[in-house]
């Protein structure tokens, strides 16, 4: 007689909690480092509040700091069909050659492949393939640097739930002052924090740091739309690690010394290439379960309910004590999401 292990999957519903709408943040902490950090302590489950300046008290001699050097681009274009006819709005998630992207098309069930869209008269694109959920591929026509030229005519991507069109201020605020590698629809928002002087009291304290780069795009923020979290597949984003980079993980592993993610983008890059330089792409999917193998703690911000980015930091710090710090976050006012607080989880 065969006997069959019952497995139970969990359901995204778990992952759910209450947020008033007022603690969304729609405008950055002035001056960047004077966000508020929820310090969760993993051991004991202990909560401490403090502030993102108290960061290098928490960090120890001879910790690296992985931080995502991606920069981002004005990937979200406004234009019309051909014909002058219907708002469309774009957002550009993945460069798959010099003139082609993978990219959201809003609305999406009108724009069919082989239609024409156009942005301003600097930029031209047809439609080549369609995906699920508005996703197109688009094949550009321009002259000169494309990104050059997205520069014109695109606008700083911010997420959705801002309610507000993108303005001057967001061009440097939605950036991290280590942004390098131009490639993200989206920042990687725990490095928002960051400032020099933050940089410069971490190598004070001996604390070494080291730049990978994982351009942000629809494995990040693309929700799940599955009952079950197993279900869910990720979108692939490319990632790459450079020689130093991976130099100092590979010296970090071997003495014992602890490596500290800022951001999810930073955990899943660790995690997918284990500290291997190159380039490559990921669709790891972290949830409750996941055996971590090079992240020993995690700076990031306060994620959207049931999306994939909470998930991986209650893999990471336990499902329940996470959910009991969102909840004290909740209670206590800290700001929410890409512009707002973030969490130390050590």
């Amino acid at each position: 007689m065969a006997f069959h292990q019952s497995i139970t999957l969990m359901l995204v519903s778990e992952f759910d909690y209450h947020l008033p709408p007022e603690q969304i943040a729609t405008r950055p902490a002035e001056p960047r480092d004077s966000s508020r950090m929820l310090v969760v302590e993993r051991a004991t489950g202990a909560l401490h509040d403090c502030g993102f300046r108290d960061l290098p008290d928490w960090l120890h001699a001879g910790d690296l700091v992985v931080l995502n050097n991606t920069r981002v681009f004005r990937a979200r274009l406004i234009g019309t069909r051909t014909g002058g006819t219907g708002r469309i709005e774009v957002l550009l998630t993945k460069r798959l050659t010099a003139d082609s992207w993978t990219a959201l098309v809003h609305p999406g069930r009108k724009i069919r492949t082989g239609e024409r869209l156009l942005f301003g008269d600097a930029l031209e694109a047809e439609v080549i393939g369609r995906g699920e959920f508005g996703e197109r591929t688009l094949q550009f026509s321009f002259n000169g640097d494309f990104f050059a030229v997205i520069e014109k005519v695109g606008h700083i991507p911010l997420p959705p739930y801002m309610h507000r069109d993108d303005d001057s201020a967001d061009s440097a605020s939605y950036q991290t002052v280590y942004a390098r590698c131009t490639g993200s629809a989206a920042a990687p928002t725990a490095g928002l924090h960051f400032t020099a002087a933050t940089l410069a009291r971490l190598q004070e304290r001996g604390v070494e740091t080291a730049e990978i780069t994982l351009h942000v795009g629809l494995g990040t923020f693309q929700p799940i739309r599955t009952d079950v979290v197993e279900e869910h597949r990720m979108h692939s984003e490319h990632y790459e690690v450079s020689e130093a980079a991976s130099a100092a993980i590979t010296r970090a592993v071997d003495t014992g010394r602890r490596i500290v993610a800022v951001g999810t983008t930073c955990v899943r890059t660790l995690e997918d290439s284990l500290g291997r330089a190159g380039s490559n792409e990921s669709a790891l999917f972290i949830y409750p379960g996941f055996q971590f193998q090079r992240v020993g703690a995690i700076l990031t911000n306060f994620h959207l309910p049931k999306s994939t980015l909470l998930m991986l930091v209650c893999a990471f710090g336990g499902k329940e004590e996470i959910l009991n710090a969102y909840q004290h976050a909740v209670a206590t006012g800290y700001r929410f999401f890409s512009y707002g607080d973030c969490m130390l989880v050590v």
